[in-house]
């Protein structure tokens, strides 16, 4: 899909060997993991352990299925997380990526499944 700007199909589909059955059940399964609110529930409770745990599991995540631009704010918000130094604009930034990919990834299961 051309116009997908937050997730790369292709690298993604490779990861799991081609499989893009496998890939698009992976992507829905993800649009129901709740790791971006236990990141915000934890970030406004001041709770950076488990914060940084629920950030690292959600960049591994997008790292895993390919969600690019997703992977590198949330990147960001655990090196923030990690200085003990947040920013609460890249909590939102990562709040406006994650809906964006989670759109694209409805647009991808459109097409596959």
């Amino acid at each position: 899909m051309a116009d997908l700007v937050y997730i790369d199909v292709e690298d993604g589909s490779k990861r799991v060997m081609n499989n893009i059955k496998l890939y698009v059940k992976l992507l829905l399964k993800f649009k129901d993991d709740d790791n971006i609110k236990k990141i915000e529930s934890a970030l406004a409770a001041g709770d950076l352990p488990n914060a940084q745990n629920s950030t690292h599991t959600l960049k591994g995540l997008s790292a895993n299925l390919s969600l690019i631009e997703l992977n590198k704010q949330v990147k960001e918000l655990e090196a923030q997380i990690k200085a003990a130094s947040v920013n609460p604009d890249q909590f939102e930034i990562v709040k406006t990526v994650y809906s964006q990919t989670i759109a694209e990834i409805e647009k991808v299961i459109a097409q596959y499944a």
